[in-house]
């Protein structure tokens, strides 16, 4: 079944690809851009926003084709797309890895065929990429390490208690970098033990299933720390079920907007917090752009966008200014 999904994936990326590259010059004689977007894994709300920008930004353009593969969160699938948008030369490759090592090489091979190309928000092991646009994961996890402080010193007077960590997918920069961020904090208080940290893929209904797991295990539990907010909604659900959602704060990182988002689940009392980070890809759009039509642009090698905390103080004017835009 997965192999008769992938050949049908190489078929539409080709079509599409073959049926833009030959309206380069459209019609009307202008110059026509085919822009190739290798997706992790569209099923993950924050990849379905990033997609939602892409497509918008390019679209308002007006010279831009979008082509959009869904890797699946298969490292396989995506080699394969990726090897097909570099034999049929888009105008730029824009790819947001499943995993760095996998597609290391093969950006490689983009870079000798002299295709501009843009890691978005997950790099690869070497810097195979014309440049990268992301925001900072290590400063995300300190900011979560200093509010999962706070919040114990503020229930038991000194930095103490019990936190669970939801980790993503294990190896991918983003579950790194927060892990690595909220450890250095942590680790400066010893009386502040992770006492589990199952791995969910970044999945909310595996968050669920291992934070049932661990809900069984442990009957002290003080805070919930999850890589996203999928997840974290995930631990939510499973500690409600066991009626114990009250004993613990859950927080997560992300903070998109809309009725299922970070934002409006702060606002709604199921995570304390959200650490907002940003989708990354109106900047990449806007590189995207000036690479495409200006020829003596030259690009930084990285981009760096900033994250932030979003607390129920901030949550509600947040929400009501995403609804506008």
């Amino acid at each position: 079944m997965r192999l008769l999904s992938t050949v049908c994936t190489f078929l539409v990326v080709v079509l599409l690809v073959c049926s833009c590259s030959g309206g380069r010059h459209a019609r009307t004689g202008k110059r026509r851009y085919v822009v190739a977007f290798s997706q992790c894994n569209n099923a993950e709300p924050y990849r379905a926003a990033q997609n939602a920008l892409l497509a918008k930004r390019f679209r308002e353009a007006g010279d831009v084709d979008l082509i959009i593969a869904d890797a699946g969160q298969d490292n396989s699938r995506q080699v394969a797309q990726v090897e097909t948008f570099i034999r049929e030369r888009p105008d730029l490759l824009i790819v947001a890895p499943n995993e760095r090592a996998a597609l290391t090489a093969l950006m490689g091979d983009a870079a000798e065929e002299h295709i501009p190309t843009i890691c978005l928000e997950r790099d690869i092991v070497r810097p195979y990429y014309t440049t990268y646009v992301h925001s900072d994961n290590v400063a995300i996890g300190r900011m979560a390490g200093e509010f999962i402080k706070n919040y114990l010193v503020s229930k038991y007077r000194k930095p103490k208690g019990n936190v669970v960590e939801i980790r993503g997918l294990l190896g991918v920069e983003g579950a790194v970098s927060r892990h690595q961020g909220a450890a250095e904090v942590l680790a400066r208080y010893p009386e502040i033990r992770i006492v589990a940290d199952p791995v969910a893929d970044w999945i909310q209904a595996r968050a669920k299933d291992r934070m049932t797991e661990v809900l069984r295990a442990q009957s002290s539990i003080d805070v919930v720390y999850a890589h996203n907010d999928p997840m974290a909604v995930g631990a939510y659900l499973a500690a409600k079920e066991l009626d114990r959602e009250k004993q613990m704060i859950f927080v997560g990182v992300d903070g998109l907007g809309g009725p299922a988002g970070g934002i409006k689940k702060v606002m709604d009392g199921i995570l304390a917090a959200t650490f907002v980070y940003p989708l990354c890809a109106g900047e990449a759009a806007d590189v995207a752009l000036k690479m495409l039509r200006d020829p003596s642009f030259k690009p930084s090698k990285q981009y760096v966008v900033q994250p932030q905390i979003m607390t129920p103080q901030k949550a509600s004017q947040l929400y009501r200014d995403l609804k506008v835009q």
